[in-house]
């Protein structure tokens, strides 16, 4: 037998240590598999939502089209809080951050560190600085006058020059450098975005984000109804999408179609890939169609109006489009039907333990169309080392409903802070909460 040398040895344990490393960091690995929950048992909603609790839903599982009757379940006026809080797992603190807020709803963190809200009533755009005994030191009005604002974008990433907004109708831009709390000159329109006119627009919510390159903008266009048919409806043009945009706000193509509402959009900050949270179509019953996170392939075809979850026909619209159905790409996640899943983030700071980093945490908002309200819950998604998810979420941030399923609060977005912990906007109770990491008392005395 021949010998191996030294080299070869060490070489041989460094690849195998490595690749021992590689197989470990997937997403799979990141949850037990007894705590997944799969098939029927998947399904849940929020009273029973717990943190910890791992979810699976597949295609396969979800039921035929009316298997219960549609729901019409709005939620009642917020249950007061009563000094409670959103319960998350162990190790984790939990404090609200902001209070006497105006319907805040998309959030995202400056590269300074401020952060930035928009308030959809009052039409702000807000900022919150600093930390001290669990508030901000500041809140600051940074503009004012916009149009149902949700998306907020810096341009460029690093050292930006300029904050774009996406407005329901189209996205504006203000000057702006690093510590602004005030918009130092006036919103500069750079391009329409589709939107009715006058009231009954289902979806109003423009979210954006910035290619990897910093060359392109992504707007995400929610549909303008549940499932009219663009053949026959000329306002669902370039509605349900993904469009792309200069910097200087020229329309570039549609990226991805049939996504009926994407309200959450950013771009993977390793891979580049754009990933969407989306709102999926109503009145076909409790368990459908399930709400997805997932990345998307440019050109990429998800369903909406005439399919949905892959090759499932909407039967309602009949099949005018019958070339498209193996055309239909199925979402990487798929979430609890009615949820109205809204604004993610992805973990990249190192304030919370190893096997957070790089998990994507999501809101979800709930919606009305489920007889046991889904949603209300902040979710976790196990990422890999390649940026991929494996269908899996688990619950992180739990009990936003009360024991009879009345919400006292409405998670709309979460965005990790310069100091690590999450920070979710909350319209139901008008607040903004902070989820931070403190090790146990035994590891601390450890020195961990």
């Amino acid at each position: 037998m021949k010998k191996l040398s030294v080299m070869s040895v060490a070489t041989f344990a460094l690849t195998a240590g490595w690749l021992g490393l590689q197989a470990q960091n997937t997403a799979a690995s990141k949850i037990d598999p007894k705590d997944i929950a799969t098939g029927q048992a998947a399904f849940s909603d929020a009273v029973n939502a717990t943190p910890g609790k791992a979810h699976r839903i597949t295609p396969k599982d979800l039921p035929a089209p009316g298997a219960t009757k549609s729901a019409t379940n709005f939620p009642a006026k917020a249950a007061p809080w009563n000094g409670k809080t959103p319960i998350a797992p162990a190790g984790f603190k939990v404090e609200q951050y902001a209070t006497g807020l105006t319907e805040p709803r998309k959030i995202v963190t400056a590269p300074n560190g401020d952060l930035f809200f928009t308030e959809k009533k009052s039409g702000e755009l807000k900022v919150a600085r600093g930390y001290k005994d669990g508030k901000p030191e500041s809140i600051s009005l940074f503009a004012s006058g916009l149009d149902r604002p949700w998306g907020i974008l810096f341009v460029p990433a690093n050292n930006p020059q300029w904050l774009y907004v996406g407005n329901a109708g189209s996205m504006v831009r203000f000057p702006y450098k690093a510590g602004d709390l005030k918009a130092s000159g006036a919103a500069q329109k750079m391009a329409d975005l589709p939107i009715k006119q006058g009231p009954g627009d289902f979806h109003d919510t423009r979210d954006l984000a910035l290619s990897k390159d910093g060359k392109s903008i992504y707007v995400s266009v929610g549909s303008g109804s549940n499932i009219d048919d663009p053949d026959k409806v000329p306002a669902e043009k370039n509605r349900a999408s993904v469009l792309e945009f200069g910097l200087d706000g020229k329309f570039v193509g549609v990226y991805a179609s049939g996504i009926r509402n994407p309200v959450g959009l950013g771009v993977h900050p390793t891979t580049g890939e754009v990933w969407v949270s989306v709102n999926e179509r109503d009145n076909l019953g409790d368990n459908l169609v399930p709400e997805y996170v997932t990345s998307v392939k440019k050109g990429g075809f998800y369903g909406w109006p005439y399919y949905y979850i892959g090759g499932n026909i909407d039967a309602r619209l009949g099949e005018p489009h019958p070339e498209l159905k193996d055309k239909v790409i199925v979402p990487d996640v798929l979430i609890q039907p009615h949820s109205a899943s809204l604004g993610f983030t992805w973990y990249t700071g190192t304030a919370f333990p190893q096997q957070y980093r790089g998990d994507m945490f999501v809101a979800e908002h709930g919606s009305w169309n489920r007889a046991n309200r889904s949603g209300a819950v902040v979710i976790r998604i196990p990422i890999d080392a390649k940026g991929k998810a494996d269908g899996v979420y688990q619950d992180f941030l739990t009990g936003w409903v009360d024991e009879k399923g009345v919400p006292m609060g409405r998670p709309a977005c979460v965005t990790m802070g310069k100091d690590g912990a999450l920070y979710i906007t909350d319209d139901f109770s008008m607040s903004i909460w902070r989820v931070s990491y403190e090790a146990p008392a035994a590891a601390k005395g450890k020195g961990k």
